[in-house]
């Protein structure tokens, strides 16, 4: 969900006075109290964020409307661990499906009373029945990481927070429709207001992959909101930053230790922080349908493959490292996609053949047929594409470097490359969004709109 983003907005490093106020606004909770046998410390910051279902304050009206009916179930509907290096220029964000396979430590349920030893459980089922204490040993216990602190948002608190910075954009290649959400969106680009945007990060019934696919959705949507959050000024202007933050923070749940001094180091590290100083990744899977008795149906993570995530946080490392220097760069619609015709702009012999040959060995479908253009004098190669397939026409010309994009309509779907004279070579180019390669890593600034 938001709660990285709260962490930026609740700590741009103001001022003293303006985080002591927003500071008094924060519930407070004791997430730790005097838990035993904890992993030992490594370097950086780790912030346990948990998203709940708490609706409270959000009227009948809008619950309708978002399909938010029903009593709550009082557990963790998103649970993630943020990592902010010790030299605070990144951040490394870990989604834990919520419904993983653990194992609990022994604890008193807080509902009855009764002390229970350890026992299977599915990961947000720990938050029901210990609450935030529970959680965090339960995720200490799977993971080895220690928590530094921890952090909790509900349903409220993330509308509110796409609310005050005007809303987010989001793209998607493809319709996203959700029948248990409401959720309906054309493909394209979209500007999501609170109620929306909580639809979009809460879908699960939009793919075959369930709540992986909701997981990434909502990395996607983090990132945009980070970027949104730290380039529309709202980190620079102390007034506006105070009344959108105390907007935000009436609903936010922190543990004790974090209080002002944390906000202000934090904030002060993080000033420069933007989509590329994140990256995201979700929990290896090894088995989707991992049946336990007494539990049903649960999410077995791959531990070898799980264990290196957990090990570069703990040794405040990368999750992924730098990219070699001919890595192909991502565009945001896939190459395998996009239909091109190539037109030779120039005398030269062959010119259109060569592009052709070059573009379709990188994964564009290009016609194979190229053609000469009506123009032989064309300097500067040229990307022609209808207005609607402006998304494929930026990828396309990812690939042609120094190419000028000409919006045409009615072009239709295929689009039209005119090679100049400055055309030297293509660029390998893929999608986005990789999938899960290894640990399926994507920087924040690799998953927004371009």
């Amino acid at each position: 969900m938001t709660t990285l983003s709260v962490v930026v907005l609740a700590s741009a490093g103001i001022g003293h006075t303006v985080i002591s106020s927003l500071d008094a606004d924060i519930d407070r909770i004791d997430a730790f109290g005097d838990m035993k046998n904890r992993p030992e410390a490594g370097h950086g910051m780790n912030i346990l964020l948990v998203g709940t279902d708490g609706r409270d304050e959000i009227g009948p009206r809008e619950r309708k409307r978002y399909r938010l009916g029903g009593a709550p179930c009082h557990c963790t509907d998103t649970i993630m661990i943020v990592h902010i290096s010790a030299d605070r220029e990144r951040a490394s964000v870990v989604s834990l499906p919520r419904d993983s396979y653990a194992v609990t430590p022994p604890h008193i349920d807080r509902v009855t009373g009764e002390e229970h030893r350890g026992h299977p459980v599915r990961l947000n089922a720990a938050y029901a029945e210990g609450g935030p204490r529970l959680t965090v040993r339960t995720v200490e216990r799977m993971t080895r990481v220690k928590i530094d602190h921890y952090l909790e948002v509900d349903f409220t608190s993330f509308m509110k927070t796409v609310d005050v910075v005007g809303g987010v954009e989001i793209c998607t290649g493809e319709p996203l429709r959700d029948s248990h959400t409401g959720l309906d969106l054309p493909a394209g680009r979209h500007t999501l207001r609170g109620g929306q945007a909580l639809q979009y990060v809460r879908a699960r019934h939009v793919d075959g992959v369930a709540d992986l696919g909701r997981m990434k959705r909502q990395q996607h949507f983090m990132a945009a909101l980070v970027d949104r959050a730290t380039s529309s000024g709202i980190l620079l202007n102390p007034m506006r930053f105070r009344d959108v933050t105390r907007a935000v923070l009436g609903s936010v749940r922190a543990d004790t230790g974090f209080g002002t001094d944390e906000l202000l180091d934090l904030g002060r590290a993080m000033r420069d922080f933007s989509p590329s100083s994140s990256e995201f990744t979700t929990v290896p899977i090894e088995r989707m349908e991992y049946a336990v008795e007494g539990v049903g149906s649960t999410l077995k993570w791959d531990t070898e493959k799980a264990e290196r995530i957990f090990e570069a946080l703990r040794r405040d490392q990368p999750l992924s490292g730098p990219p070699p220097r001919d890595a192909a760069r991502r565009v945001p619609v896939d190459p395998r996609q996009i239909r091109v015709q190539v037109e030779n702009g120039t005398r030269t012999p062959g010119l259109g053949r060569r592009v052709d040959a070059a573009l379709a060995s990188t994964g564009f479908r290009t016609t194979r047929v190229p053609v000469n253009a009506a123009e032989q004098d064309v300097r500067r190669t040229i990307v022609v594409h209808d207005p609607r397939w402006d998304r494929s026409a930026k990828s396309l010309a990812a690939a042609l470097p120094g190419s000028e994009l000409r919006a045409v309509k009615g072009q239709g779907a295929t689009l039209k490359v005119i090679a100049g004279a400055d055309f030297e070579k293509v660029r390998k180019v893929r999608a986005r969004d990789p999938g899960q390669g290894e640990f399926g890593v994507v920087r924040g600034d690799e998953v927004g709109c371009s």
